[in-house]
């Protein structure tokens, strides 16, 4: 599915800002939008997970530790955040109230505009392996470490609305098994039975959620 770009605009603030647990599932179904000087690309968020930086072990700002890499979670919500994991950028939506560090992470999107870009950036045909992974949907979509702190609500990267999924799956984070019972937060969301979810998970794990 091609979605047209000249015909969407950047989601207005107020969205971005509900509590980090309410973005989290919000954000499924939008569109995050990049445009670069090759072109633009954007995807369906399918994929998130929660991160409650004061009290969440699993995150970058557990305990309000306040770096230069995480500094900007302490600012204005609706920002990116971005950061690098073993070579890869990973992009996350700052959320939360000022001073309080939350943001969630977006782990999957489904292509749906500038795919042949994607294609180029990843040098694969596998569609459903372009973006279904944090690191592999910022180098496809173009998100670097440039757009740390960039407001979400503007242009070059920014996100759309898009359509409300039926249902919502919930469940464990993923790659955080040293994070004590944060570990078992199921504050990762996920649009059920999209191919281009990073990792499903067995049934007696899942919750479904209905998004009104």
């Amino acid at each position: 599915m091609e979605v047209n770009i000249n015909l969407i605009s950047a989601l207005n603030e107020d969205f971005l800002l509900q509590p980090t647990l309410q973005l989290a599932p919000s954000l499924l179904g939008c569109l995050l939008v990049k445009e670069t000087e090759e072109g633009t690309a954007a995807g369906i968020i399918v994929e998130t997970e929660a991160y409650i930086g004061p009290m969440d072990k699993a995150a970058h700002s557990y305990n309000n530790r306040r770096t230069k890499r995480t500094e900007i979670m302490f600012h204005h919500p609706g920002v990116a955040y971005t950061y690098v994991m073993h070579t890869h950028t990973l992009f996350n939506v700052v959320s939360g109230e000022e001073g309080k560090p939350e943001a969630v992470l977006v782990r999957a999107v489904e292509p749906v505009a500038g795919i042949d870009l994607m294609i180029n950036r990843r040098s694969m045909s596998d569609s459903v392996n372009l973006t279904n992974g944090p690191g592999k949907l910022t180098k496809a979509l173009g998100i670097n470490m440039e757009d740390y702190g960039h407001p979400l609500t503007k242009k070059p990267l920014f996100i759309a609305k898009g359509t409300s999924p039926e249902s919502i799956s919930s469940g464990k984070r993923i790659g955080i098994d040293n994070s004590g019972e944060a570990r078992d937060y199921p504050w990762r969301f996920w649009i059920t039975g999209n191919r281009y979810v990073s990792r499903h998970q067995i049934a007696d794990s899942v919750k479904l959620l209905n998004k009104s």
